[in-house]
């Protein structure tokens, strides 16, 4: 009798713990599906057609005033009647040309460097009330190059108060210099403090603290920072004659904070070379604004590391020359990319959609 009670308890006891052990595996399973419920599911970007004066477009910087987008870029093609022409948009679909930032080259920048033949690259960004335009000049391949600044406190040329003010020269580099100075591209960290970042070819992306009243480089802090740069590759091929070697091709620095990280977005390879174009837009991310910033892989982008975020395909070609507006309804990446069959340079537009802490972007085509 004792064994049979024995026995029976045991039973009991085994069938209390697979029944707890069915509760403890069903609860974790609904726990599960909730937390994946929860989270959401992974966006796909999509391209924004661009229709009007979208033809051109070098090197776009974008921001809003009231109800309009403002794009800057490099002047191109044949027909210029001034320099950093500025195109405007209601919808971010249709633009049309709206002027130019200057009638021409500043005189203090001909008088600086003469063989500057057109100024390049420009970066706006809105701080402290004011509209800052950080841009370049120098002359192809060489990194005898400069950095300069205008301001304005509004983009509408309708407004009384538009007027851009010379604030002259930020940042040079010289000949014997192992950084250029161009591209530049203006970002607050998120303690407020002001950056430049910059850089093409030679040593790679640079940048330096600012002053934020004077947007020019703080006294403080003197120190060049190095942000990232391209890994000499072996056997690698002379340079062209009066040009930097190809393999050193990084350019265009563009920096977004985002969630528990800044993300440093740069174009590799080579630009302005029509359908021989090779440009691509790459992307590492760091805790820092000063880096080190790392690809999808762990790489160094000081090592030459970068995740691709948009390559060419067969109807354009050398996407690159990007920068990025954070928007309350959306991102969005600006960007030119090359006609594969005329090799002229369009406007691209994408969403920026972000999955798993990294940005994703789309090119037309693809």
């Amino acid at each position: 009798m004792k064994k049979l009670i024995s026995k029976t308890l045991i039973l009991k006891k085994r069938t209390a713990v697979l029944y707890v052990s069915f509760i403890t595996a069903l609860a974790a399973t609904f726990f599960t599906r909730a937390v994946y419920a929860q989270q959401p599911a992974p966006t796909v970007p999509q391209v924004i057609g661009v229709t009007g004066d979208v033809e051109g477009v070098h090197d776009p910087s974008i921001t809003k005033d009231g109800s309009s987008w403002y794009l800057f870029g490099t002047a191109t093609g044949p027909k210029r009647d001034g320099e950093l022409p500025v195109r405007c948009s209601h919808d971010l679909h249709h633009w049309s040309r709206c002027g130019y930032v200057l009638p021409g080259i500043p005189r203090w920048i001909q008088q600086e460097s003469p063989e500057t033949k057109e100024l390049w690259a420009p970066d706006i960004s809105y701080f402290d009330g004011q509209y800052h335009l950080y841009y370049a000049f120098s002359a192809f391949g060489k990194n005898t190059s400069g950095i300069a600044l205008l301001t304005n406190k509004t983009l509408d040329p309708k407004d009384s108060q538009f007027h851009w003010v010379d604030q002259g020269l930020v940042l040079q580099s010289k000949a014997g210099d192992d950084f250029n100075a161009i591209d530049p591209n203006f970002i607050l960290d998120g303690r407020g403090q002001a950056w430049l970042a910059f850089g093409s070819f030679w040593n790679g992306i640079k940048m330096r603290k600012i002053d934020r009243r004077t947007g020019k480089l703080s006294p403080e802090d003197t120190r060049l920072y190095s942000l990232a740069s391209r890994k000499r590759p072996d056997n690698a091929p002379p340079a062209p004659p009066g040009l930097p070697p190809n393999w050193q091709a990084i350019e265009a620095p563009f920096i977004v904070q985002h969630g528990d990280y800044y993300y440093l977005f740069v174009s590799f390879d080579l630009c302005c070379r029509g359908t021989k174009s090779t440009y691509k837009t790459m992307v590492g991310r760091s805790p820092s604004v000063t880096g080190p910033y790392l690809d999808r892989n762990g790489k160094p982008m000081l090592e030459g590391g970068g995740s691709p975020l948009l390559t060419g395909n067969n109807r354009w070609l050398g996407p690159g020359g990007e920068s990025i507006l954070l928007q309350k309804d959306g991102d969005i990446i600006v960007f030119h990319a090359y006609d594969a069959t005329m090799g002229h340079p369009f406007l691209q537009i994408s969403t920026l959609d972000w999955n798993d802490g990294w940005p994703s972007a789309v090119l037309d085509g693809n």
